[in-house]
């Protein structure tokens, strides 16, 4: 690998999210001037508070700490900076291919600040070759400037997708190996140096369309093994089986692993990048798509469970217990507990829906809008419910006193009370 001497006194992170505003924490407490960058202004004043702006457990302190110490600022504005870290959304568009507008916004500001000798690297999952048309973009709005080698004018593009599972980002940020891949050998290598300043994992360098195209395999894996959980427990109805017994018995053969069912699949990475995969590759993914499409009909499923259950109600109270993509967060991006919710409350105006979410202080825009659903504690909801449904294992849902379902009509999507 090409040896560099690179050093970075500044690095900025472009998008405080989820994944960038932990990342530029991180960094900060090494020691790194650290400059973050946000469009929402609410975000950028509750970061210059030390305060995050999300749930994510054990992470206050870290953030109150380098922004004490003002290793860590941020503002609406992007910075010229030795390091640029990209960390904004990549959704995608009606035809499932990715919508990098949000990306170019980014590159956009950054390519003003560049004098040369900078590093860019992309964190947001994306398709293979977004990084090299970002590298483009920001080249053609710069045409002083070169990605190529050793010049005086070189900046130098990498991508290094995020690993972490939201609920243990303060564990998985410092431990989790790392892909690194550069659009050259000494992005690549250059990228790897700014990683190892807050990185214990390891850091396996590729070249960049092979670093995008890891984070998409990894997430895809993960979806098609869910799909294959939740494509049995729809069988195992049908055939009056307890799936979650089925699974633990098949899992006890010593090559089987076979993943938990749920209400479908939430969350900005499981449930889209495969997507990005099937885009690039329509004819060839077959099996990729079909997860997603098992995936994604698994909500509309526990939907009409509900709804059989509920017809025989006049005016029926459901408590529906979570509304985030995953346990213990207050992450509802892609979620299909919400969407589940929405469904139901729409389909059945005559129901009153309570929704029991402890790590949301209101509901989103898509459920308040509807006039029959309210935030509720869970003590109340459950004691006015005639069906009790399960979303989400949040933790203190697992405490519930047993005997405050008795009488109710329980669907449990998690097999909590099995």
């Amino acid at each position: 690998m090409t040896e560099t001497t690179s050093t970075f006194d500044t690095v900025s992170v472009v998008g405080l999210g989820y994944i960038g505003l932990p990342t530029a924490a991180f960094i900060a407490s090494k020691g790194i001037r650290v400059i973050g960058v946000d469009v929402n202004e609410s975000f950028v004043e509750r970061i210059s508070k030390g305060e995050v702006p999300f749930f994510e457990p054990d992470f206050e302190a870290t953030l109150a700490g380098v922004v004490s110490k003002g290793a860590l600022t941020a503002q609406t504005t992007t910075p010229h900076a030795d390091a640029y870290i990209v960390a904004v959304p990549t959704p995608f568009q009606e035809d499932y291919s990715v919508d990098t507008k949000y990306i170019k916004a980014a590159s956009k500001s950054i390519a003003e600040q560049l004098k040369g000798g900078e590093l860019v690297v992309l964190e947001s999952t994306s398709p293979p070759g977004t990084t090299e048309e970002m590298a483009q973009f920001i080249l053609d709005a710069r045409p002083d400037l070169t990605d190529a080698d050793g010049k005086p004018n070189s900046v130098y593009f990498a991508h290094a997708p995020e690993r972490v599972l939201p609920g243990r980002i303060m564990i998985e940020m410092a431990e989790n190996d790392r892909v690194i891949g550069g659009v050259t050998p000494v992005a690549g290598q250059m990228a790897r140096d700014l990683y190892a300043t807050f990185s214990n994992g390891k850091l396996l360098v590729t070249d960049a369309r092979t670093a995008e195209m890891a984070k998409l395999t990894e997430n895809s894996f993960r979806d098609v093994n869910i799909a294959f959980a939740n494509e049995l427990s729809i069988i195992s109805d049908k055939l009056d089986i307890d799936v979650w017994e089925l699974i633990d018995l098949a899992n006890h053969h010593p090559r089987v692993n076979i993943l938990q069912p749920g209400p479908g699949v939430g969350g900005h990475c499981i449930a889209v990048d495969p997507w990005f995969i099937v885009a690039a590759a329509p004819e060839e993914a077959k099996l990729i798509r079909c997860a997603r499409e098992v995936n994604d009909s698994k909500p509309k499923y526990v939907v009409g469970k509900v709804l059989s259950k509920a017809s025989k109600f006049k005016a029926p109270v459901i408590a529906a217990l979570g509304i985030a993509f995953k346990a213990d967060i207050d992450d509802l991006r892609e979620s299909p507990s919400l969407e589940i919710v929405r469904e139901i409350a729409a389909e059945m105006p005559d129901a009153s829906v309570r929704v029991v979410e402890p790590n949301v202080e209101a509901l989103p825009a898509r459920l308040s809008e509807l006039a029959n659903v309210q935030l509720q504690d869970a003590e109340s909801a459950i004691a006015d419910a005639d069906i009790v449904v399960m979303l989400v294992d949040h933790t203190p849902f697992k405490r519930i006193d047993r005997g405050s379902l008795q009488e109710k009509v329980l669907i449990d999507t998690k097999g909590v009370w099995r």
